[in-house]
């Protein structure tokens, strides 16, 4: 976050602040003898251009606030066009007249000097006609266009922008009103051209982005195969099995026979782990009845199963082995820590626009801040599978009694 902020900022300085020193550049090489002989109005260009400068940053940081608030990226193409026409429309008028109002606030304003100019040179003109004291500006009331005074009175504003009122008041009129309109429009430009740099960069950051988590996917997947067969589905799981079904042998051959096909269903699931992202919930419970019935060859009357499934739930797509994973850990870290064992129990259900898969085993919760791959695992493809939507957490409910939930978007 700290390197993607001092990124913008870098960018944002860099690519104003180069602007400017065009701007100034052009005046300096193309416009030298009117903005650079006169101190005071070299002076006034500097202070207006850095007052131009701190809008555009400003305005454009505001525009990327509100765009990273509306989360523009899961728009629709129209939306977006949409919002990009409103924004640039906003956000130049914005910066244009923050930048004139401040420069007119603070008496920096390179217009207000110019139009001052020019009034000093309209009030010289009249003495140099011999205008002064006089009621030449009547002329333009009575409009005798043949009057020299008419023509003098067309030739001081048409050169300065300033005229006379029939009260004998100076008035100013902008010679140039077509500035006005190719300054705004040079603005909307300016601004759409940041936006749209700003999207197309969002635009390939977030195609990284996926193409990253996608790599990360499958990596998480892939240490979870291998996880899985070495140490999920570990070697005192598999020793404890056999042995039980070796027992089983003489004594229920059918039961056996199911042990077996037990054990190979949760081995299979295991190694299939990486072709597929979801399965049915139905899925996901077979296997992890298979893994139940397994333990309680070994349990005995130690381990008491419960199950609260809301039907409405059977086909709600789930990432495989996770449930398996948890029932695992409760069963590793609660039943097989108590003499007497315990109770796992396992329930599905929907809570408003929300799945919640929940395994609750007795026992107590260990040391949370030293969490083993099988939560890690958990929170990561959790974090990837639905983009930081979906959540799991572990706590102590009530005494002697641990709860695991996830809570995922329903699907």
């Amino acid at each position: 976050m700290f390197k993607t902020t001092k990124r913008y900022w870098v960018c944002q300085v860099l690519g104003w602040g180069g602007w400017t020193l065009l701007n100034l550049s052009f005046y300096y090489f193309f416009l030298q003898d009117y903005y650079w002989k006169v101190n005071e109005r070299r002076n006034l260009l500097f202070s207006v251009l850095l007052i131009q400068f701190f809008w555009y940053i400003l305005s454009t940081h505001l525009l990327r606030l509100f765009l990273k608030k509306t989360k523009w990226v899961k728009f629709s193409i129209k939306k977006v066009i949409a919002l990009a026409v409103v924004s640039v429309m906003l956000t130049g008028l914005l910066s244009y007249y923050g930048a004139k109002s401040t420069a007119l606030i603070t008496g920096r304003s390179l217009v207000q000097y110019e139009k001052n100019e020019n009034l000093k040179q309209a009030i010289s003109k009249e003495k140099e006609n011999g205008l002064s004291g006089t009621q030449y500006y009547l002329a333009a009331k009575d409009n005798p266009k043949d009057s020299s005074y008419y023509h003098l009175i067309v030739n001081i504003k048409k050169n300065t922008g300033w005229y006379r009122d029939t009260h004998g008041n100076w008035q100013y009129e902008d010679q140039h009103k077509g500035r006005f309109w190719w300054d705004i429009i040079f603005t909307f430009i300016l601004i759409a051209l940041w936006l749209l740099l700003y999207m197309i960069w969002h635009y390939l950051e977030r195609n990284r982005k996926d193409e990253v988590d996608r790599l990360n996917l499958e990596k998480t997947v892939k240490e979870l195969e291998l996880k899985t067969i070495k140490s999920h589905i570990n070697p005192h799981f598999i020793f404890n099995s056999l042995n039980s079904i070796r027992a089983l042998v003489d004594e229920n051959p059918k039961r056996a026979r199911t042990a077996i096909t037990e054990l190979s269903n949760i081995l299979r699931s295991s190694l299939q782990v990486e072709k597929m992202e979801t399965v049915s919930l139905k899925k996901e419970l077979d296997i992890v009845s298979d893994y139940l019935a397994l333990e309680q060859m070994r349990f005995e009357e130690r381990l008491k199963v419960e199950m609260e499934i809301g039907e409405d739930t059977l086909e709600q797509p789930v990432p495989p082995m996770m449930l398996q994973t948890l029932v695992e850990n409760a069963i590793k870290h609660g039943i097989t820590k108590r003499i007497n064992g315990g109770t796992i129990k396992i329930i599905s259900r929907y809570t408003g626009n929300n799945f919640e898969l929940i395994v609750q085993n007795t026992g107590n919760l260990d040391d949370p801040s030293n969490e083993g791959f099988g939560f890690k695992s958990t929170r990561d493809r959790l974090k990837i599978l639905f983009n930081g939507v979906a959540h799991f957490n572990i706590e102590e409910i009530e005494k002697n009694k641990v709860q695991s939930k996830i809570v995922m978007p329903v699907r």
